[in-house]
């Protein structure tokens, strides 16, 4: 190793890697403000400009694309042509590359930042650095983590070279660091130009962690974040206590984060399997945990609680007296914390839930990367759309009953679907007293969905309402919840036999509204 080109805008760890290169009588040529440091410490440089023969212009936007660089940089030592085309030349070889690009993730997710900004830290010389060297990574090394600056240290200080698939495993990771780049401005100009759905779609995540195994044991797994990722997010949630979190953790806290936030009111969700077993909404966060605990006190066992409000103590002591894996929240009361920390494996996070300033920052940080969409990956393909964040008010209800219902109704009628929304399909789901009595979920059919959860709200059937989050087929659903006591439905409407089901809820005194807005949650 006889010459390194340093150029970064993240200076950790770099002087100290500069002074053992120069220790090893490496030369060091290096750009802008990475030479200013570095000679600030002593630290002796050659100036870009002195290997080109040309002054860096434009403000820097040109000064590293030149062939005495990418000459350097992409001559293949065992290659005779290539060695006396750089000789012949006066191109000297460069055996290190160090860098790491211009900070656009950070400009972007500034407040108030410009498109211009923007576009100016949009890097084009480093990436080309990278990738050149990264191409010839058989007689380059390439640095464009940090944390890698150890393995020249190590190497040059017990005089022993890299190997090849250290060097290959550099190069990946350089591949991987500026395609990432890459993508993320793509995203945010294709953003930029309106388009929904472009020709091709390249998304990009940052590693937040291994898992110890994925939805089984014998499945391995990591978890990813996208780099907008706010504080309202999972991914953007604080652990403050408890062991590690696991794949199906991190998937069921994330539906009950979903659910929890369609809440203005103190709400408290329960979560299994990524099903609401319990969802209740009162005036304070203790009454409504005490509802959602009530709508389903078997199932919460092991369960994953998300609340829309700090946690108070008395909320505390209550779900410290169950199993839990994971309570979500947008803060703890100190005494609350105490309490709950007592149980060593329990999971507690704080997210950015409701109407606060982080909110709403993440909110926007996400906007600069488009819409807020949700994919599924398929065999061979990944399916892409927006966020179901539809919201239905009073005034869009359409009563297609006889009967009215009554205030109280409608009022649990939107409440049952702002839950049922969140129900695997089919989903049917039973509510009172702003309180769910019974779920169904993920059956094959509707009235199957409907019979599960009558049969779980019991005597609390009577009097409930029902929330379906598609049509009727058939009118075999409002016959059961006829027979049940259900007093109202809430349905989107839509079936060809819409007729049928209406007589039904007219015959049985039964009011239904339609919503215009299907549900369906594969």
């Amino acid at each position: 190793m006889r010459r390194a080109l340093i150029s970064v805008s993240d200076k950790t760890g770099i002087v100290e890697l500069a002074k053992v290169l120069v220790k090893h009588d490496v030369e060091i040529v290096s750009t802008g403000g990475t030479a200013k440091l570095l000679q600030q410490e002593g630290i002796p440089v050659t100036g870009i400009s002195d290997v080109t023969g040309f002054p860096e212009i434009m403000d820097g936007r040109v000064k590293t694309l030149h062939p005495n660089i990418h000459g350097g940089l992409l001559a293949v030592r065992d290659n005779e042509k290539h060695m006396q085309a750089i000789e012949e030349l006066g191109i000297k070889p460069i055996d290190l590359v160090v860098v790491n690009l211009y900070p656009f993730k950070e400009t972007i997710l500034k407040p108030g930042v410009t498109h211009d900004e923007a576009i100016e830290n949009i890097d084009i010389g480093g990436p080309s650095m990278l990738r050149a060297a990264a191409k010839n990574y058989r007689d380059v090394i390439v640095l464009v983590d940090a944390v890698d600056y150890g393995l020249v240290v190590e190497s040059l200080e017990k005089g022993q070279p890299i190997s090849e698939d250290t060097r290959l495993a550099l190069s990946a990771k350089v591949f991987r660091h500026t395609a990432a780049y890459d993508a993320l401005v793509a995203q945010y100009m294709t953003r930029l130009t309106g388009e929904e759905f472009p020709e091709s779609v390249t998304l990009t995540y940052e590693k937040e962690q291994d898992l110890r195994y994925g939805e089984n044991p014998h499945q391995q797994a990591a978890f990813y974040r996208e780099p907008a990722a706010g504080a309202d997010t999972i991914a953007g949630a604080k652990q403050l206590h408890g062991k590690e979190l696991s794949y199906n953790n991190i998937n069921d806290a994330n539906a009950a984060l979903a659910i929890v936030k369609e809440f203005a009111e103190p709400a408290v969700v329960a979560i299994k399997h990524t099903n609401p077993c319990g969802v209740g909404i009162a005036d304070t966060i203790h009454g409504a945990w005490q509802k959602a605990y009530e709508a389903d006190p078997v199932s919460i066992f092991g369960g994953i609680i998300a609340l829309n409000r700090v946690v108070d103590a008395a909320t505390a002591q209550g779900m410290s007296e169950l199993f839990l894996e994971i309570i979500l929240a947008p803060g703890y009361e100190p005494e609350a914390f105490e309490i709950l920390a007592r149980k060593k494996n329990l999971r507690l996070m704080e997210a950015a839930i409701g109407e606060t300033s982080e909110a709403s920052k993440a909110s926007k940080a996400s906007s600069l990367l488009g819409a807020p969409r949700t994919s599924l990956k398929v065999e061979g393909g990944l399916l892409i759309q927006d966020l179901d964040r539809k919201v239905v008010t009073a005034e869009e209800l359409q009563v297609v009953t006889r009967r009215q219902p009554t205030q109280e109704e409608l009022k649990q009628l939107l409440f049952a679907w702002k839950v049922v929304k969140h129900v695997k399909s089919n989903a049917i789901v039973l509510a009172r007293e702003n309180r769910t009595v019974g779920v169904g979920a993920g059956q094959m059919n509707r009235v199957g969905a409907a019979k599960i959860a009558i049969e779980q709200a019991g005597d609390l059937a009577k009097g409930a309402v029902l929330a379906s989050d598609a049509f009727f087929p058939m009118p075999d659903t409002v016959e059961a919840a006829a027979k049940a006591g259900i007093t109202a439905i809430i349905q989107p409407g839509g079936s060809i036999k819409d007729n049928e089901s209406i007589e039904a809820a007219d015959r049985t005194g039964i009011a239904m509204v339609f919503t215009g807005v299907r549900h369906f949650k594969h």
